[in-house]
């Protein structure tokens, strides 16, 4: 079987050279080709000997995940429909805005976790992507937008937010961002690599020993009751917990605060009450907040909180001295909106009430 090299980051490629009797150097190389370059021909790496190219055609590819479809939004935001094998496609959307341009990445074939207003929980969960195919959705991405390598960026920002829990994936997720932070590579700056999660404990540690980046953590309620209902993870990591390991992140994160997404559902979470009780949830916490209109999908149980209800529940924590956005809605006609996400996932889990939590049995 070829050995597929988007698999390795820089560790990864080195060893992989040396087995094949290769020096360090050649490594930095490939991985320029790869990455910074987008090129998948070994032929069109120019720089590298003749021999090393016929030895790695033989032995070695640069496939990432297919693209199935690439639609375009009216407000300029595009989905990707990624082919990954086995029945399965992951979608990934890229959100260009005036002085950034975000990639948001899927990291698992559906998702075991089953947040209850989310789109990709209700289809299931498959299995983890490689990390080929991770990196390989910004790698096919920077293709189909034009990327000039000595230029710009068009891509300044990743989130690793899409289909699936990052830290449920955690090896390959770790692997991809050291990619996306690789100068040899993508080059990006730590600040502008966000990490989503819904709050596994000893993952979020994990991270912020191994690779630090912008953390955001999926909250959506202020209290424990409300909150295993809408993120069942919480019935393992608790609120407390959880907000413990925000602190405990906040000692080597890039960034001094942790971003609080929050989305707003009419009559569940949206209240006057509900906001107070919030900021007394995270009063010690260095935090921003990130308020999501809820993005309705078929079978939902569940409604937008109306605009002024969102407004008056962001002016709160904004009269207590709390950052806070409200995320504009972008890409609804193509269902490419936060919690819009879907592909398509073959589910191989069964629906109980205890499988979140052997979420940490689920292999790759």
């Amino acid at each position: 079987m070829l050995t597929n090299l988007l698999d390795f980051d820089a560790a990864g490629l080195t060893a992989f050279f040396a087995g094949q009797g290769e020096k360090p150097f050649r490594a930095r190389q490939v991985l320029r080709w790869m990455h910074r370059f987008g090129q998948d021909d070994f032929d069109a790496m120019t720089d590298i000997a003749r021999s090393l190219r016929e030895k790695l055609q033989a032995i070695a590819v640069v496939t990432p995940p297919a693209v199935v479809s690439d639609k375009r939004s009216g407000d300029g935001t595009r989905k990707f429909l990624f082919d990954v094998g086995g029945g399965n496609a992951v979608e990934t959307v890229f959100i260009p805005e005036d002085d950034r341009g975000t990639l948001c990445v899927s990291t698992q074939a559906g998702c075991a976790l089953d947040c209850s207003f989310c789109s990709t929980g209700k289809q299931g969960f498959n299995r983890n992507l490689t990390v080929a195919e991770i990196i390989g959705q910004l790698w096919q991405a920077n293709r189909a937008l034009g990327f000039d390598p000595r230029g710009d960026r068009i891509i300044s920002n990743v989130v690793l937010m899409g289909m699936g829990e990052p830290l449920a994936n955690f090896e390959n997720s770790v692997v991809a961002l050291r990619l996306m932070l690789d100068d040899n590579a993508y080059g990006l700056s730590r600040r502008r690599v966000t990490v989503s999660t819904s709050g596994l404990v000893p993952a979020m540690d994990r991270l912020r020993d191994e690779c630090p980046v912008a953390l955001a953590v999926s909250l959506h309620a202020p209290n424990d009751t409300l909150r295993d209902e809408l993120v069942p993870i919480n019935r393992k990591y608790p609120l407390r917990e959880l907000m413990a390991a925000c602190h405990r992140y906040l000692e080597k994160a890039p960034r001094d605060f942790v971003t609080f997404e929050y989305v707003m559902l009419d009559g569940v979470n949206d209240s006057d009450a509900h906001a107070r009780e919030l900021l007394a949830l995270t009063r010690d916490v260095p935090c921003k907040f990130n308020l999501i209109p809820f993005n309705p999908f078929p079978g939902s149980p569940y409604l937008r909180s109306p605009a002024p209800r969102i407004r008056r529940f962001a002016e709160i924590l904004i009269e207590a001295g709390v950052v806070t956005t409200t995320r504009k809605t972008r890409g609804d006609d193509i269902d490419a909106a936060c919690g819009q996400l879907a592909g398509q996932v073959l589910d191989r889990t069964r629906r109980t009430e205890n499988r979140v939590i052997e979420i940490r049995e689920i292999p790759s």
